[in-house]
């Protein structure tokens, strides 16, 4: 691990100790653990965001092959 130097409003800082007390976890996991969850909720938002972006690049296209066309020659019936 990495020692990181945070700092938290007073707010923040007792928050964080009662939710240490209720849950009998040290601060720095609960600190830890919040991290990785905001990691975790952008990770899926951009993963989100690109596949948007990228749906439907190609449909103006007019120099692809027709895919009905190549299916059609796939089928064996």
């Amino acid at each position: 691990m990495v020692r990181t130097q945070l700092y938290l409003t007073r707010q923040e800082r007792d928050g964080l100790a009662a939710l240490s007390l209720a849950t009998g976890r040290n601060q720095s996991d609960l600190m830890r653990e919040a991290v990785d969850r905001l990691i975790e909720q952008f990770s899926a938002q951009r993963k989100t965001m690109v596949l948007d972006q990228a749906a439907g690049i190609w449909a103006k296209r007019r120099d692809l092959p027709s895919v009905p066309r190549l299916r059609s020659q796939w089928d064996r019936g």
